[in-house]
């Protein structure tokens, strides 16, 4: 993939801004992209909403997601390639957004949430997990946090997880392996940043 330069930004921004809003062209149909977006909607805003650590700001990442998902001149050879881009686009936003606006916090959805832990015992018990789960996922690097809630929030494959985050898939099982390690460590008290 070729570098590009900001001349090339310019002209692309100047071209787009002469293109008449009708002359745009969308990958999809309107029916066709109604039902992808059904079908993925959910799963990407709690995806968003995990990673960026706030409602707010999934929701407009999501509209953006979907907006350049559309304007992508691709060919996807399967519905599961199409939402491994999409994925991969949250992905993006959410690091681009991470560049501008750093953010320390990771909250972790209430019980009755989408998203929300799962625990038997009382609430008090419940409540003290979540925060230390929060805490734990706070001190975790940005790219740990994702491998995490791809594979076990998500339950994505190996492979739809390198997609998502634009990594080689042979890596994923040791970054997996050593994500999980180090979330353990901080959660026994043995953690460092």
């Amino acid at each position: 993939m070729r570098d590009v330069t900001v001349t090339d930004v310019e002209r692309l921004t100047a071209t787009a801004a002469a293109a008449p809003v009708e002359d745009v062209a969308f990958q999809m149909d309107e029916d066709t992209f109604r039902a992808f977006y059904e079908r993925t909607a959910r799963s990407v805003w709690v995806y968003l909403s995990r990673i960026a650590g706030d409602a707010q700001a999934a929701d407009d990442l999501l509209q953006e997601t979907y907006y350049r998902f559309l304007r992508a001149e691709r060919t996807y050879s399967s519905d599961a390639h199409r939402r491994n881009y999409l994925f991969r686009i949250a992905t993006n936003l959410v690091r681009d957004s991470r560049r501008r606006h750093h953010m320390d916090c990771v909250p972790v959805p209430a019980e009755d949430e989408p998203g929300a832990l799962r625990t038997e015992g009382d609430a008090a018990e419940r409540s003290v997990r979540r925060t230390d789960l929060a805490r734990a996922l706070a001190r975790l690097k940005p790219r740990e946090r994702d491998l995490l809630w791809l594979a076990y929030a998500q339950g994505s494959s190996h492979q739809e997880i390198a997609e998502s985050l634009g990594l080689k898939t042979a890596s994923i099982k040791l970054l997996l392996f050593r994500a999980r390690r180090r979330l353990a460590a901080i959660l026994r008290g043995e953690g460092r940043t």
